[in-house]
């Protein structure tokens, strides 16, 4: 991850950090884990009446109308799988066991009963460090849940209407203010590189999140937030390749060629196919899901449709995605020709020296042989002493013989291009002369009509 991308994650945990301190909080114990600095854990706990607390980690369930929620974000790295499995036990056992952990860190599409409670996962089986692979598992209850994500995901926190970063004024800071240290107006002053990340984005941080009555309205919340995340990521690679293809059209052969050598849209392709691969869990896991939670008691029916609608949103992503690939692969075959012809034409001028020297080769060749009876090869007979120029004339009407029979295709063409428009012209001319003289124009008179 680059310093930008870092700037922009702490100044929108900074924006949610503002906007939570603006709900009642109440004091929260640290859990002390054996990770310090590379888990980080949320726990909420909801009243079931449009407000949230945050409460201790103690993987405790709510009562009567209040749920609680329990987050564990895994940092993204090279570590192999067994040492997030650990994470998930230092962080989570007890109360849960060895089959709830391995069922939700596990890779691959699942959703199933484990214990008597609902889990489903879409974790992709890539490398943890790559920003294609995503990793999202719940673990849901009548009165709990318990996620697990791979890195941050976006606007998956809460914060109350009217108190977010787009419900502010904005302003641009001129130059001449920032040179002098003054500002010319009191609105909101926002930087650019936020405001380019913010364009990427397919919905806003965290301002229109409203906050869950019920464990199925905060189930439809997660599944909203993963498929934005992945519209997000598709939106990103669709802006770099619109970008690229204008380079494209302005650029020459020094960028076709470092394309080539970064092997840039063959590693465009393979990150589609893995974002592919992600929408394809999805579109496997959450119908069960939604055919799962549909017989339950406490889950809505309103959240049921909000499942199928995102469900169908899975799949206008995965023929968009389908609509990249195309359009990658087209821009690669395109290169590809290119080089191709650039590889033809070198071939060419290979070609061109050969077809030069090769009778040139062939006559030194004759002439070199140690044997009796060559002519011109007494170096000491007076009568054929001009044996060299002989034998440099004979190489050059040789070259000259095989020049004119290599541009003659070339030198007839031209030919019979200029006199077919010579010819044409000479006709015009006298089918000009032959109307003016037909219509008296040599005489200054009109055409009747």
């Amino acid at each position: 991850m680059g310093k930008g991308e870092l700037g922009i994650d702490t100044e929108i945990d900074e924006i949610e950090g503002e906007s939570s301190s603006r709900v009642r909080i109440d004091e929260v114990r640290p859990f002390r884990t054996r990770y310090p600095g590379l888990v980080r854990l949320k726990a909420y706990i909801f009243d079931g009446l449009g407000d949230y607390y945050n409460k201790e980690w103690d993987l405790l369930e709510g009562n009567g109308k209040e749920f609680c929620w329990y987050h564990v974000e895994i940092p993204k790295g090279n570590q192999k799988l067994s040492q997030s499995a650990q994470y998930l036990i230092d962080v989570l056992c007890p109360p849960l066991k060895l089959q709830d952990i391995l069922s939700l860190i596990s890779n691959g599409p699942y959703c199933g009963h484990v214990d008597g409670a609902l889990v489903f996962r879409v974790n992709s089986p890539g490398p943890p460090s790559s920003k294609f692979t995503f990793r999202l598992a719940a673990r849901v209850t009548e009165n709990s849940v318990i996620t697990v994500s791979l890195g941050r995901v976006p606007r998956l926190g809460f914060s109350p209407v009217g108190q977010s970063l787009l419900s502010e004024i904005p302003s641009v800071e001129s130059p001449s203010a920032k040179q002098s240290g003054s500002s010319e107006n009191d609105g909101f002053v926002i930087k650019e590189h936020v405001l380019e990340f913010l364009l990427t984005m397919n919905h806003s941080e965290e301002a229109d999140n409203p906050v869950p009555k019920s464990v199925s309205n905060l189930v439809v919340h997660i599944v909203d937030t993963h498929v934005d995340h992945l519209e997000d990521v598709v939106t990103k690679l669709e802006i770099e390749l619109d970008s690229v293809e204008v380079d494209l059209d302005k650029g020459g052969f020094y960028l076709k060629k470092q394309l080539l050598d970064d092997r840039r849209f063959p590693k465009m392709h393979l990150d589609l196919q893995r974002i592919l691969q992600v929408i394809t869990h999805g579109e496997q896991v959450f119908p069960r899901v939604k055919e799962k939670c549909s017989a339950k008691d406490w889950f809505a029916n309103e959240d049921i449709n909000s499942l199928e609608e995102l469900i169908r949103r899975l799949k206008r992503l995965k023929d968009n995605v389908g609509f990249i690939s195309n359009r990658v692969t087209a821009v690669q075959a395109g290169l590809d020709s290119w080089q191709a012809e650039q590889i033809n034409r070198k071939l060419y001028y290979l070609s061109f020296l050969s077809i030069i020297f090769l009778p040139l080769s062939i006559i030194t060749g004759v002439f070199g042989m140690n044997v009796g009876g060559v002519p011109w090869t007494g170096q000491r007979d007076p009568k054929i002493a001009d044996g060299f120029r002989n034998v440099m004339l004979v190489c050059l009407a040789t070259l000259a013989l095989v020049l004119l029979c290599f541009l003659f295709p070339f030198l007839y063409s031209r030919i019979t291009a200029w006199r077919r428009q010579r010819t044409l012209k000479r006709s015009w001319s006298l089918n000009k002369r032959s109307f003016l003289r037909r219509t008296g124009g040599e005489r200054g008179g009109y055409l009747r009509l």
